[in-house]
């Protein structure tokens, strides 16, 4: 059996990443559709733009490696999605259904944030300066969502969510 190594755990997260970003991408128009507020339908809406040119990024550290693109079932996204269709169908039609689908939307982006995290720290360990670079883009686009959906909290969804349907 081979050894494993911060390069073997690596290629493993990165599988692990790229999965992920490939199911969200298909959860995010679903996401959008659910949502009721044109603000969090902008904010998913951008997000699918912004997670095709993360898959793509992962693509690229793929062959930075010298690895096939290839995923890893990864079951944190699993449960996380899973979670995230279970607010939608509970909350459904609430004042509350919003604020589920945005708590929902940061519990994606906080796993993310850690994977491409470790992933960037991993990078720059193994000496792959490309790699860290296309990685930290994508960070800095995850953290910046999370900031925009906090925002998007903040302003009106959150305070919205105390009030029965009307």
């Amino acid at each position: 059996m081979p050894e494993k190594t911060l390069q073997t755990l690596f290629h493993d997260t990165l599988r692990d990443i790229y999965y992920a970003e490939r199911k969200i991408l298909k959860s995010l128009p679903k996401m959008a559709r659910a949502a009721q507020s044109p603000d969090l339908k902008a904010a998913f809406e951008k997000h699918r733009e912004q997670t095709e040119g993360q898959i793509e990024r992962l693509q690229q550290v793929f062959e930075i490696i010298g690895k096939p693109a290839r995923g890893k079932t990864c079951d944190a996204i699993e449960g996380i999605l899973a979670e995230g269709d279970e607010i939608a169908e509970e909350y459904k039609d609430t004042a509350a259904l919003d604020a589920g689908l945005l708590a929902a939307a940061q519990a994606v982006e906080h796993y993310e944030i850690t994977r491409y995290g470790t992933l960037k720290r991993w990078a720059e360990v193994m000496g792959l300066k490309d790699a860290v670079k296309l990685l930290d883009e994508t960070l800095q686009e995850e953290s910046q969502t999370d900031e925009d959906l906090t925002a998007i909290a903040d302003a009106a969804i959150n305070a919205e969510a105390l009030q029965p349907a009307a």
